[in-house]
Protein backbone atom coordinates (compact mmCIF):
# COMPACT_ATOMS: atom_id res chain seq x y z
CA UNK A 1 0.00 0.00 0.00
CA UNK A 2 1.51 3.11 -1.12
CA UNK A 3 2.02 6.30 1.18
CA UNK A 4 3.31 9.43 -0.02
CA UNK A 5 6.43 10.58 0.61
CA UNK A 6 4.56 14.10 2.58
CA UNK A 7 2.81 11.39 4.88
CA UNK A 8 5.55 8.96 5.00
CA UNK A 9 7.87 12.31 6.53
CA UNK A 10 5.62 13.05 9.50
CA UNK A 11 4.90 9.53 10.26
CA UNK A 12 8.40 8.57 10.39
CA UNK A 13 8.56 11.38 12.69
CA UNK A 14 6.40 10.60 14.97
CA UNK A 15 7.91 6.92 15.20
CA UNK A 16 11.66 8.68 15.99
CA UNK A 17 10.31 10.14 19.09
CA UNK A 18 9.01 6.74 20.27
CA UNK A 19 5.29 7.22 18.74
CA UNK A 20 2.73 5.07 16.93
CA UNK A 21 1.62 6.64 13.83
CA UNK A 22 -1.80 4.86 11.68
CA UNK A 23 -2.96 6.16 8.65
CA UNK A 24 -6.72 6.11 9.22
CA UNK A 25 -10.24 6.38 8.03
CA UNK A 26 -11.09 7.58 4.24
CA UNK A 27 -7.93 7.09 2.52
CA UNK A 28 -6.98 3.80 3.76
CA UNK A 29 -11.06 2.91 2.03
CA UNK A 30 -9.88 4.31 -0.83
CA UNK A 31 -6.68 3.18 -1.17
CA UNK A 32 -8.51 -0.50 -1.12
CA UNK A 33 -10.46 0.93 -3.32
CA UNK A 34 -7.61 1.95 -5.76
CA UNK A 35 -9.41 5.44 -5.77
CA UNK A 36 -7.75 8.63 -6.11
CA UNK A 37 -6.59 9.95 -1.87
CA UNK A 38 -7.07 13.47 -1.63
CA UNK A 39 -6.14 13.54 2.53
CA UNK A 40 -4.37 11.43 4.79
CA UNK A 41 -4.90 11.18 8.32
CA UNK A 42 -3.12 10.16 10.99
CA UNK A 43 -3.82 8.53 14.26
CA UNK A 44 -1.06 8.61 17.28
CA UNK A 45 -0.57 7.70 20.80
CA UNK A 46 1.06 10.89 20.96
CA UNK A 47 -0.98 13.54 23.02
CA UNK A 48 -1.48 16.86 20.97
CA UNK A 49 0.88 19.10 23.09
CA UNK A 50 3.75 16.07 22.11
CA UNK A 51 2.73 16.47 18.73
CA UNK A 52 2.96 20.47 18.82
CA UNK A 53 6.70 20.12 20.53
CA UNK A 54 7.43 17.87 17.83
CA UNK A 55 6.47 19.74 14.67
CA UNK A 56 7.48 23.21 13.89
CA UNK A 57 4.67 23.65 11.50
CA UNK A 58 1.63 22.10 13.45
CA UNK A 59 -1.66 23.91 14.06
CA UNK A 60 -4.78 23.37 17.42
CA UNK A 61 -7.62 23.00 14.62
CA UNK A 62 -9.58 20.58 17.08
CA UNK A 63 -6.72 20.36 20.17
CA UNK A 64 -9.89 19.82 22.71
CA UNK A 65 -10.67 16.70 20.93
CA UNK A 66 -7.10 15.80 20.08
CA UNK A 67 -6.53 16.93 16.34
CA UNK A 68 -3.30 18.96 15.41
CA UNK A 69 -2.67 19.60 11.83
CA UNK A 70 1.12 19.34 10.60
CA UNK A 71 1.87 21.21 7.30
CA UNK A 72 4.50 18.78 5.31
CA UNK A 73 5.65 19.99 1.99
CA UNK A 74 2.53 21.81 1.62
CA UNK A 75 0.20 19.41 2.37
CA UNK A 76 -2.03 19.67 5.60
CA UNK A 77 -2.56 16.42 7.60
CA UNK A 78 -4.23 15.73 10.72
CA UNK A 79 -2.87 14.13 13.41
CA UNK A 80 -5.29 13.10 15.84
CA UNK A 81 -4.14 11.59 19.43
CA UNK A 82 -6.25 7.93 20.07
CA UNK A 83 -9.66 8.83 21.75
CA UNK A 84 -12.26 7.61 23.14
CA UNK A 85 -15.70 9.81 22.92
CA UNK A 86 -17.88 10.55 25.95
CA UNK A 87 -21.94 10.80 25.58
CA UNK A 88 -23.21 12.97 22.52
CA UNK A 89 -25.67 15.27 24.30
CA UNK A 90 -26.84 17.61 21.51
CA UNK A 91 -26.03 15.03 18.46
CA UNK A 92 -23.30 16.83 17.05
CA UNK A 93 -20.32 16.05 19.08
CA UNK A 94 -19.27 14.54 21.62
CA UNK A 95 -19.67 16.29 25.30
CA UNK A 96 -15.90 15.21 26.40
CA UNK A 97 -13.04 13.06 24.82
CA UNK A 98 -10.43 10.40 26.08
CA UNK A 99 -7.26 9.47 24.81
CA UNK A 100 -7.00 5.73 24.64
CA UNK A 101 -3.98 3.77 24.53
CA UNK A 102 -4.46 1.66 21.45
CA UNK A 103 -5.54 2.19 17.83
CA UNK A 104 -8.31 -0.61 18.09
CA UNK A 105 -10.20 1.42 20.83
CA UNK A 106 -9.67 4.70 18.57
CA UNK A 107 -11.40 2.80 15.55
CA UNK A 108 -13.93 1.91 17.86
CA UNK A 109 -15.50 4.97 17.76
CA UNK A 110 -15.43 5.71 14.25
CA UNK A 111 -19.12 5.42 12.24
CA UNK A 112 -18.98 2.91 9.18
CA UNK A 113 -16.89 -0.29 9.12
CA UNK A 114 -15.44 0.86 5.40
CA UNK A 115 -13.43 3.35 7.21
CA UNK A 116 -12.56 1.56 10.90
CA UNK A 117 -9.02 0.49 9.04
CA UNK A 118 -5.78 1.75 9.86
CA UNK A 119 -2.33 0.96 8.39
CA UNK A 120 1.22 1.36 10.12
CA UNK A 121 3.37 1.71 6.85
CA UNK A 122 6.09 1.04 8.75
CA UNK A 123 5.59 -2.26 9.97
CA UNK A 124 3.33 -3.38 7.21
CA UNK A 125 0.50 -4.18 9.89
CA UNK A 126 -3.29 -3.66 8.46
CA UNK A 127 -5.81 -2.86 11.45
CA UNK A 128 -9.22 -4.05 10.80
CA UNK A 129 -11.28 -5.18 13.41
CA UNK A 130 -14.73 -4.67 12.61
CA UNK A 131 -14.83 -6.65 9.25
CA UNK A 132 -14.55 -3.07 6.97
CA UNK A 133 -12.50 -4.92 3.91
CA UNK A 134 -15.18 -7.56 3.85
CA UNK A 135 -17.71 -4.79 4.00
CA UNK A 136 -15.94 -2.89 0.87
CA UNK A 137 -15.57 -6.36 -0.95
CA UNK A 138 -19.47 -6.66 -0.69
CA UNK A 139 -19.73 -2.85 -1.43
CA UNK A 140 -21.93 -2.40 1.64
CA UNK A 141 -22.21 0.91 4.23
CA UNK A 142 -22.74 -0.94 7.92
CA UNK A 143 -22.27 1.29 11.25
CA UNK A 144 -19.60 -0.08 13.69
CA UNK A 145 -21.60 -1.69 16.43
CA UNK A 146 -25.76 -0.65 17.19
CA UNK A 147 -26.45 1.72 14.34
CA UNK A 148 -29.46 3.41 16.31
CA UNK A 149 -26.78 4.52 18.74
CA UNK A 150 -23.86 5.31 16.07
CA UNK A 151 -26.79 7.91 14.72
CA UNK A 152 -28.26 8.75 17.57
CA UNK A 153 -24.42 9.86 18.55
CA UNK A 154 -23.99 12.16 15.79
CA UNK A 155 -27.04 12.81 13.16
CA UNK A 156 -24.56 14.02 10.40
CA UNK A 157 -23.76 10.48 10.24
CA UNK A 158 -27.10 8.94 8.10
CA UNK A 159 -26.39 11.98 5.77
CA UNK A 160 -22.89 10.53 5.23
CA UNK A 161 -23.84 7.24 4.57
CA UNK A 162 -26.25 8.28 1.73
CA UNK A 163 -23.11 10.62 0.77
CA UNK A 164 -20.18 7.84 0.64
CA UNK A 165 -23.10 5.39 -1.21
CA UNK A 166 -23.39 7.73 -3.79
CA UNK A 167 -19.70 8.53 -4.07
CA UNK A 168 -18.48 4.63 -3.57
CA UNK A 169 -21.81 3.63 -5.48
CA UNK A 170 -22.16 1.01 -2.59
CA UNK A 171 -25.57 -0.28 -0.63
CA UNK A 172 -26.45 0.95 2.62
CA UNK A 173 -26.40 -2.63 4.76
CA UNK A 174 -30.67 -2.78 5.85
CA UNK A 175 -30.09 -2.61 9.38
CA UNK A 176 -28.35 0.36 9.05
CA UNK A 177 -30.95 1.72 6.54
CA UNK A 178 -33.29 1.23 9.03
CA UNK A 179 -32.16 2.95 11.29
CA UNK A 180 -31.64 6.24 9.72
CA UNK A 181 -35.83 6.71 9.56
CA UNK A 182 -35.34 5.69 13.47
CA UNK A 183 -33.28 8.60 14.39
CA UNK A 184 -34.31 11.51 12.14
CA UNK A 185 -35.29 13.59 15.25
CA UNK A 186 -31.54 13.06 15.85
CA UNK A 187 -30.36 13.94 11.74
CA UNK A 188 -32.99 17.37 11.91
CA UNK A 189 -30.60 18.86 14.91
CA UNK A 190 -27.58 18.86 12.60
CA UNK A 191 -27.07 22.47 11.04
CA UNK A 192 -27.73 23.15 7.60
CA UNK A 193 -23.71 24.25 7.50
CA UNK A 194 -22.83 20.62 7.79
CA UNK A 195 -25.43 18.99 5.47
CA UNK A 196 -24.58 21.50 3.47
CA UNK A 197 -21.24 20.11 3.00
CA UNK A 198 -22.45 17.03 2.76
CA UNK A 199 -24.70 17.50 0.26
CA UNK A 200 -22.32 19.11 -2.18
CA UNK A 201 -20.06 15.78 -2.34
CA UNK A 202 -22.85 13.94 -3.40
CA UNK A 203 -23.51 16.53 -6.06
CA UNK A 204 -19.73 16.03 -7.07
CA UNK A 205 -20.32 12.25 -7.35
CA UNK A 206 -20.92 10.49 -10.61
CA UNK A 207 -23.94 9.67 -10.13
CA UNK A 208 -25.71 12.36 -6.72
CA UNK A 209 -29.31 10.64 -7.76
CA UNK A 210 -27.80 7.36 -5.71
CA UNK A 211 -27.31 9.84 -2.63
CA UNK A 212 -30.48 11.74 -2.99
CA UNK A 213 -32.52 8.61 -3.44
CA UNK A 214 -31.28 7.10 -0.25
CA UNK A 215 -32.33 10.57 1.09
CA UNK A 216 -35.91 10.18 0.35
CA UNK A 217 -36.31 6.83 1.25
CA UNK A 218 -34.87 7.40 4.78
CA UNK A 219 -36.45 10.65 5.58
CA UNK A 220 -33.86 12.59 5.18
CA UNK A 221 -34.16 14.68 2.20
CA UNK A 222 -37.99 15.64 3.98
CA UNK A 223 -35.88 17.70 6.65
CA UNK A 224 -33.72 19.66 4.29
CA UNK A 225 -35.16 19.94 1.10
CA UNK A 226 -38.90 19.02 0.82
CA UNK A 227 -39.19 21.23 -2.18
CA UNK A 228 -37.86 18.67 -4.24
CA UNK A 229 -40.14 16.09 -2.94
CA UNK A 230 -42.83 18.28 -4.53
CA UNK A 231 -42.31 16.91 -7.66
CA UNK A 232 -42.27 12.96 -6.86
CA UNK A 233 -45.30 11.14 -8.66
CA UNK A 234 -46.30 14.31 -10.72
CA UNK A 235 -46.49 13.49 -14.67
CA UNK A 236 -45.81 15.17 -17.18
CA UNK A 237 -46.24 15.84 -20.94
CA UNK A 238 -45.28 13.50 -23.55
CA UNK A 239 -42.02 14.55 -24.22
CA UNK A 240 -41.06 13.39 -20.48
CA UNK A 241 -40.16 9.53 -19.77
CA UNK A 242 -40.66 10.84 -16.03
CA UNK A 243 -41.98 12.56 -13.09
CA UNK A 244 -40.59 15.93 -12.36
CA UNK A 245 -38.70 14.96 -9.29
CA UNK A 246 -37.02 12.11 -11.25
CA UNK A 247 -36.42 14.42 -14.33
CA UNK A 248 -34.73 16.93 -12.02
CA UNK A 249 -32.88 13.52 -10.47
CA UNK A 250 -31.47 12.08 -13.88
CA UNK A 251 -30.81 16.03 -15.24
CA UNK A 252 -28.90 16.44 -12.27
CA UNK A 253 -26.92 13.20 -13.31
CA UNK A 254 -26.38 14.11 -17.07
CA UNK A 255 -24.60 17.51 -15.74
CA UNK A 256 -20.98 17.77 -15.83
CA UNK A 257 -19.57 16.65 -12.24
CA UNK A 258 -16.92 19.46 -12.86
CA UNK A 259 -18.98 22.18 -11.49
CA UNK A 260 -21.68 21.22 -8.59
CA UNK A 261 -22.87 24.26 -8.81
CA UNK A 262 -24.65 23.67 -12.76
CA UNK A 263 -25.28 20.20 -10.99
CA UNK A 264 -27.24 22.01 -8.23
CA UNK A 265 -29.33 23.99 -10.78
CA UNK A 266 -30.37 20.71 -12.93
CA UNK A 267 -31.44 19.44 -9.38
CA UNK A 268 -33.75 22.49 -9.34
CA UNK A 269 -34.00 23.51 -12.74
CA UNK A 270 -38.20 22.08 -12.34
CA UNK A 271 -38.73 22.85 -8.99
CA UNK A 272 -41.04 24.94 -9.84
CA UNK A 273 -43.44 22.83 -11.96
CA UNK A 274 -45.42 21.48 -9.33
CA UNK A 275 -46.64 24.79 -8.20
CA UNK A 276 -47.33 26.25 -11.96
CA UNK A 277 -48.73 23.15 -13.15
CA UNK A 278 -52.26 23.05 -14.71
CA UNK A 279 -54.14 21.28 -17.19
CA UNK A 280 -55.76 22.30 -20.38
CA UNK A 281 -57.76 20.31 -22.74
CA UNK A 282 -55.80 20.04 -25.95
CA UNK A 283 -58.38 18.81 -29.06
CA UNK A 284 -58.23 15.08 -29.40
CA UNK A 285 -55.76 14.11 -26.48
CA UNK A 286 -57.86 14.88 -23.41
CA UNK A 287 -56.52 17.10 -20.19
CA UNK A 288 -52.80 17.76 -20.24
CA UNK A 289 -50.67 19.06 -17.41
CA UNK A 290 -48.96 22.55 -18.66
CA UNK A 291 -46.08 24.46 -16.60
CA UNK A 292 -45.98 27.80 -17.68
CA UNK A 293 -43.48 30.45 -16.37
CA UNK A 294 -42.15 27.21 -13.96
CA UNK A 295 -38.57 28.44 -14.55
CA UNK A 296 -39.42 32.05 -13.10
CA UNK A 297 -41.42 30.44 -10.21
CA UNK A 298 -38.55 27.95 -9.67
CA UNK A 299 -35.74 30.19 -9.67
CA UNK A 300 -37.56 32.16 -6.90
CA UNK A 301 -38.50 28.74 -4.90
CA UNK A 302 -34.62 27.81 -5.54
CA UNK A 303 -33.24 31.31 -4.05
CA UNK A 304 -35.39 30.39 -0.65
CA UNK A 305 -33.54 26.93 -0.47
CA UNK A 306 -30.30 28.11 -1.36
CA UNK A 307 -30.56 31.24 1.35
CA UNK A 308 -32.08 28.74 4.19
CA UNK A 309 -28.96 26.38 3.36
CA UNK A 310 -26.44 29.57 3.68
CA UNK A 311 -25.17 29.05 -0.06
CA UNK A 312 -22.66 32.53 -0.91
CA UNK A 313 -24.88 35.16 -2.63
CA UNK A 314 -22.57 34.34 -5.91
CA UNK A 315 -23.51 30.62 -5.17
CA UNK A 316 -27.43 31.78 -5.32
CA UNK A 317 -27.02 34.30 -7.93
CA UNK A 318 -25.24 32.21 -10.33
CA UNK A 319 -27.39 28.60 -9.93
CA UNK A 320 -30.98 31.02 -10.12
CA UNK A 321 -29.71 32.73 -13.45
CA UNK A 322 -29.48 29.47 -15.16
CA UNK A 323 -32.82 28.05 -13.67
CA UNK A 324 -34.81 31.40 -14.47
CA UNK A 325 -33.02 31.14 -18.24
CA UNK A 326 -33.03 27.27 -18.97
CA UNK A 327 -36.41 27.51 -21.10
CA UNK A 328 -35.14 29.60 -24.29
CA UNK A 329 -36.61 28.36 -27.67
CA UNK A 330 -33.99 28.78 -30.19
CA UNK A 331 -34.88 29.07 -33.82
CA UNK A 332 -33.55 29.95 -37.50
CA UNK A 333 -35.46 32.82 -37.57
CA UNK A 334 -34.10 34.79 -35.04
CA UNK A 335 -32.83 37.79 -36.45
CA UNK A 336 -28.62 38.80 -35.60
CA UNK A 337 -29.91 40.86 -32.97
CA UNK A 338 -32.13 39.01 -31.08
CA UNK A 339 -29.10 36.33 -30.29
CA UNK A 340 -27.32 39.32 -29.47
CA UNK A 341 -30.39 40.07 -27.03
CA UNK A 342 -29.86 36.73 -25.85
CA UNK A 343 -26.01 36.55 -25.47
CA UNK A 344 -26.67 40.23 -23.08
CA UNK A 345 -29.46 39.00 -21.06
CA UNK A 346 -27.39 35.30 -20.33
CA UNK A 347 -23.76 37.30 -20.06
CA UNK A 348 -20.81 35.64 -21.80
CA UNK A 349 -19.61 33.98 -19.32
CA UNK A 350 -22.77 32.25 -18.58
CA UNK A 351 -23.19 30.64 -21.95
CA UNK A 352 -21.73 27.62 -21.38
CA UNK A 353 -23.23 26.72 -18.16
CA UNK A 354 -26.10 27.64 -20.02
CA UNK A 355 -25.91 25.10 -22.44
CA UNK A 356 -24.69 22.58 -20.25
CA UNK A 357 -27.79 23.01 -18.28
CA UNK A 358 -30.09 22.48 -21.27
CA UNK A 359 -27.74 19.24 -22.66
CA UNK A 360 -28.46 17.75 -19.31
CA UNK A 361 -32.31 18.79 -19.16
CA UNK A 362 -32.52 17.06 -22.55
CA UNK A 363 -30.80 14.02 -21.41
CA UNK A 364 -32.96 14.24 -18.00
CA UNK A 365 -36.20 13.28 -20.39
CA UNK A 366 -35.08 10.10 -20.52
CA UNK A 367 -36.00 9.94 -24.40
CA UNK A 368 -33.32 12.10 -26.17
CA UNK A 369 -29.46 12.01 -26.16
CA UNK A 370 -26.80 14.40 -26.12
CA UNK A 371 -26.58 17.94 -27.19
CA UNK A 372 -29.99 19.15 -30.01
CA UNK A 373 -29.02 20.60 -33.00
CA UNK A 374 -30.79 23.94 -32.54
CA UNK A 375 -28.52 24.07 -29.70
CA UNK A 376 -25.25 23.42 -31.96
CA UNK A 377 -26.43 26.06 -34.63
CA UNK A 378 -26.94 28.76 -31.86
CA UNK A 379 -23.61 28.02 -30.73
CA UNK A 380 -22.28 28.82 -34.26
CA UNK A 381 -24.41 32.09 -34.37
CA UNK A 382 -22.55 33.20 -31.30
CA UNK A 383 -19.29 32.28 -32.30
CA UNK A 384 -19.63 34.31 -35.30
CA UNK A 385 -20.87 37.59 -33.57
CA UNK A 386 -18.00 37.15 -31.11
CA UNK A 387 -15.28 36.47 -33.80
CA UNK A 388 -16.80 39.99 -35.20
CA UNK A 389 -16.27 41.53 -32.36
CA UNK A 390 -20.41 43.30 -31.78
CA UNK A 391 -21.18 45.08 -29.17
CA UNK A 392 -22.98 43.04 -25.99
CA UNK A 393 -22.96 44.66 -23.10
CA UNK A 394 -22.49 48.84 -22.66
CA UNK A 395 -18.83 48.02 -22.04
CA UNK A 396 -18.57 46.85 -25.74
CA UNK A 397 -19.86 50.45 -26.82
CA UNK A 398 -17.83 53.28 -28.79
CA UNK A 399 -18.25 55.53 -25.59
CA UNK A 400 -19.23 55.54 -22.46
CA UNK A 401 -20.54 57.19 -19.49
CA UNK A 402 -18.45 60.29 -19.23
CA UNK A 403 -18.63 60.88 -23.30
CA UNK A 404 -22.39 60.52 -22.37
CA UNK A 405 -22.30 63.47 -20.24
CA UNK A 406 -19.51 65.70 -22.01
CA UNK A 407 -22.01 65.44 -25.00
CA UNK A 408 -25.38 66.05 -23.28
CA UNK A 409 -23.94 68.37 -20.25
CA UNK A 410 -25.81 66.26 -17.86
CA UNK A 411 -24.61 65.32 -14.16
CA UNK A 412 -23.78 61.85 -13.12
CA UNK A 413 -26.81 59.90 -12.95
CA UNK A 414 -29.80 57.34 -13.40
CA UNK A 415 -30.17 59.43 -17.14
CA UNK A 416 -26.70 58.57 -18.51
CA UNK A 417 -27.36 54.59 -18.21
CA UNK A 418 -30.94 55.04 -20.17
CA UNK A 419 -28.75 56.93 -22.83
CA UNK A 420 -26.38 53.99 -23.01
CA UNK A 421 -28.96 51.16 -22.77
CA UNK A 422 -30.78 52.95 -25.58
CA UNK A 423 -27.96 53.22 -27.62
CA UNK A 424 -26.94 49.32 -26.97
CA UNK A 425 -30.52 48.33 -28.03
CA UNK A 426 -29.71 50.15 -31.32
CA UNK A 427 -26.43 48.80 -31.62
CA UNK A 428 -27.77 45.37 -31.31
CA UNK A 429 -29.59 45.50 -34.31
CA UNK A 430 -27.49 47.22 -35.90
CA UNK A 431 -23.84 46.52 -35.36
CA UNK A 432 -22.02 49.37 -37.88
CA UNK A 433 -23.59 51.91 -35.48
CA UNK A 434 -21.47 51.36 -32.95
CA UNK A 435 -18.66 54.19 -33.34
CA UNK A 436 -18.41 57.32 -31.59
CA UNK A 437 -20.08 60.10 -33.91
CA UNK A 438 -22.66 58.29 -34.36
CA UNK A 439 -23.37 57.13 -30.99
CA UNK A 440 -23.10 60.43 -30.01
CA UNK A 441 -25.51 61.96 -32.50
CA UNK A 442 -28.46 59.13 -31.34
CA UNK A 443 -27.75 60.23 -27.99
CA UNK A 444 -29.12 63.28 -28.40
CA UNK A 445 -32.24 61.30 -29.61
CA UNK A 446 -32.68 58.99 -26.77
CA UNK A 447 -32.14 61.83 -24.20
CA UNK A 448 -34.93 63.82 -25.60
CA UNK A 449 -37.35 60.95 -25.83
CA UNK A 450 -36.65 60.45 -21.69
CA UNK A 451 -37.14 64.29 -21.30
CA UNK A 452 -40.28 64.05 -23.56
CA UNK A 453 -41.61 60.95 -21.92
CA UNK A 454 -41.04 62.56 -18.28
CA UNK A 455 -42.52 65.44 -19.13
CA UNK A 456 -46.13 63.69 -20.23
CA UNK A 457 -45.66 61.59 -16.92
CA UNK A 458 -45.72 64.88 -15.25
CA UNK A 459 -48.47 66.22 -17.02
CA UNK A 460 -50.71 63.52 -16.47
CA UNK A 461 -50.65 62.81 -12.80
CA UNK A 462 -51.58 67.13 -12.62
Amino acid sequence: MHIPDYVMKVINRLNENGFQAWVVGGSIRDLLLNREVYDYDIATDATPEQVMSIFRRAIPTGIKHGTVTVISKGHNIEITTFRADGKYSDGRRPDFVRFAKTIEEDLSRRDFTINGIAYNPITGVLVDPFGGQKDIKKRIIRTIGDPIERFSEDGLRPFRACRFAAQLEFEIEEKTFDAIRKTLEIASKVSVERIREEFIKILKADKPSIGIELMRKSGLLELFLPELLKGYGIKQNKYHRYDIYFHNLYTCDAATKDDWRIRLAALLHDVGKYYAKKEIEKEGEGKKPVFYNHEIIGAAIAKKILRRLKFSNNDINFITHLIRNHMFHYTNQWTDGAVRRFMRKVGLENLDALFELRRADRIGNGLKQGESNSIKKLKERIQQIIEAENAITVKDLAVNGYDIMDELGIKPGPMVGKVLNGLLEIILDDPEKNNRETLLKLAHEIYEKHLNATKNRVEQTT
